[in-house]
């Protein structure tokens, strides 16, 4: 009798007693422990870009009507800097050619650099709603990109070809508003613009085709101004070599940039410069650095620039871009995006003031007046 009972609690058979402790575990461990069901279920939230989504709390597109937000980020409205990487050409080609302009006023050139930029704003938008709806079958793999409006579904790519084609529009509107000879050479452009998000899935360097994008305001100055480049050999040397500096310093920083996706865009097949180049990255930064830099210069020479321009347009640009291939650790996502998201500022401004200042300077004459003191002086005997 004592043997069938513990505590006054019927016992239960080996066999029954086994069963129980099974399901017991069973159901211990299953409470813990996600079940296959549960982890293809996390498997396929974690792959679908939507449920992580979160859309802004601050900053201009948060202020938007919701409608409009997928909108404002398809064009990077939040992230300016490719307005200004885009811009900075244009306004580089504008002062270099004022100088040599017929009769370039101040106040044109202010304008003139206004068009310039509501025109860089507006296709750099149109640029980025190309390369989403080219990378829409890329952008989900890629940390960075996947909550693009397109890559989780916020925009059908019907809505993004519309809204690309409004831009376009709107481009060609500025466009207009430029001399007529403007028309000829920024039509050719839209090509290339069409064509970088397709050379990342054949050739390790479509940093080169954004370069020859991103470049073509170094063009577009001269004609703006009215300085035919057909009829005028040296300012046709002076805006091949700015173009040319300007294709140079787009590789270099989009490099960078590129170092943000290494591992992503291995994973998705996604080739660049920073891939092929990965561990002497820092090498071709400098090879770049050096040439951009030269080819500012042949720019300047060939414009007839002063000791300004090379002080401060060259003399700043040297400094910058030393410091930023220095500084910049590869490695370090976030340390990437500060310095291209900066580099473009100081490097693009210093280069940028400096020709101001080398215009200004010879606007007022100090350069003739350089001059006219060194003929002056006595020669030694």
């Amino acid at each position: 009798m004592s043997r069938g009972r513990i505590g006054n609690r019927p016992t239960k058979s080996p066999v029954l007693q086994t069963t129980a402790t099974r399901k017991a575990i069973s159901a211990r461990h299953s409470s813990h422990s996600p079940s296959s069901l549960q982890l293809a279920a996390e498997s396929n939230k974690s792959a679908n870009p939507v449920t992580h989504y979160r859309p802004p709390t601050s900053g201009l597109i948060a202020s938007l009507p919701r409608s409009w937000i997928p909108y404002a980020e398809l064009v990077r409205l939040d992230k300016p800097v490719g307005t200004y990487y885009l811009f900075f050409p244009c306004i580089f080609s504008t002062l270099l050619a004022a100088p040599m302009a017929p009769h370039a006023t101040i106040l044109q050139i202010v304008g003139t650099t206004g068009l310039f930029f509501t025109g860089a704003l507006i296709m750099r938008g149109a640029g980025c709603a190309i390369n989403d709806l080219w990378d829409r079958n890329l952008d989900p793999h890629v940390e960075r990109t996947k909550f693009r409006p397109i890559a989780r579904g916020a925009l059908s790519p019907e809505q993004a070809i519309l809204f690309t084609g409004t831009q376009l529009l709107a481009g060609l509107g500025v466009l207009l508003q430029f001399p007529t000879q403007c028309l000829w050479y920024g039509i050719p452009s839209l090509l290339l613009v069409t064509t970088y998000p397709l050379a990342k899935r054949f050739t390790n360097y479509p940093q080169i085709i954004l370069g020859l994008t991103f470049s073509w305001g170094a063009i577009m100055g001269f004609p703006a101004l009215g300085v035919d480049l057909l009829a005028n050999p040296d300012a046709l040397k002076s805006a091949a070599a700015l173009y040319s500096s300007c294709v140079a310093w787009t590789v270099l920083y989009d490099m960078i940039y590129a170092h943000m996706d290494i591992k992503d865009d291995v994973a998705a097949g996604i080739k660049s410069i920073a891939l092929r180049h990965e561990h002497n990255t820092k090498s071709i930064l400098s090879g770049l650095a050096a040439t951009q830099v030269a080819l500012l210069a042949v720019a300047g020479v060939t414009a007839g620039a002063g000791p300004v321009f090379f002080v401060g347009s060259c003399g700043s640009a040297i400094i910058t871009l030393g410091v930023m291939i220095w500084k910049v650790q590869l490695k370090n996502v976030q340390n990437c995006w500060w310095w291209f998201n900066n580099g473009c500022l100081f490097t693009g401004g210093g280069i940028a003031l400096g020709l101001l200042l080398e215009y200004l300077a010879q606007a007022f004459g100090f350069h003739e007046k350089e001059e006219s003191k060194l003929e002056t002086s006595p020669t030694p005997r």
